[in-house]
């Protein structure tokens, strides 16, 4: 029988969850109100679409499996694996795409930058929503002193 670690979990501050969503609709408002605005092929627009919808499935899944790794539960080496090359893998294709894109090199730059940004806020608010949520189980309720 796996031994389960339990981790104290801090609630995270309303300024940190405030931050990190605002980061989150910065970061994919910007890419996606620029891919909506920008002079290319529909194809080429669902190309950076499907990256950025992959890329931050494959953020939020890495974040997920390490937490619950941290956590003691069981996650396998495949599916932990597979997220890793998932997210590199993201980054990889919006890489090659933006160097071979027709686009000006502040344009190259405001997708991969709000790209990143993107991935790190969607990140982040998963794991504010997941303190969260740990915090306001009945369990940990009833293990609190206060």
């Amino acid at each position: 029988m796996s031994e389960q670690r339990t981790i104290a979990v801090q609630r995270p501050s309303g300024a940190f969850v405030g931050a990190a969503w605002a980061a989150l609709v910065t970061g994919l408002g910007a890419y996606l109100i620029g891919l909506w605005n920008a002079a290319m092929a529909l194809n080429e627009k669902g190309y950076y679409l499907t990256i950025l919808l992959y890329g931050s499935f494959a953020a939020v899944s890495l974040q997920k499996t390490l937490r619950d790794r941290a956590e003691g539960h069981h996650v396998t080496g495949m599916y932990m694996g597979l997220c890793w090359v998932s997210l590199i893998g993201s980054v990889l294709l919006l890489a090659i795409g933006l160097v071979n894109a027709g686009l000006t090199l502040s344009e190259k730059g405001f997708y991969a930058m709000s790209f990143v940004l993107g991935l790190f806020a969607i990140t982040t608010v998963q794991k504010n929503v997941r303190d969260l949520a740990a915090i306001d189980t009945p369990l940990a309720r009833s293990a609190d002193p206060a």
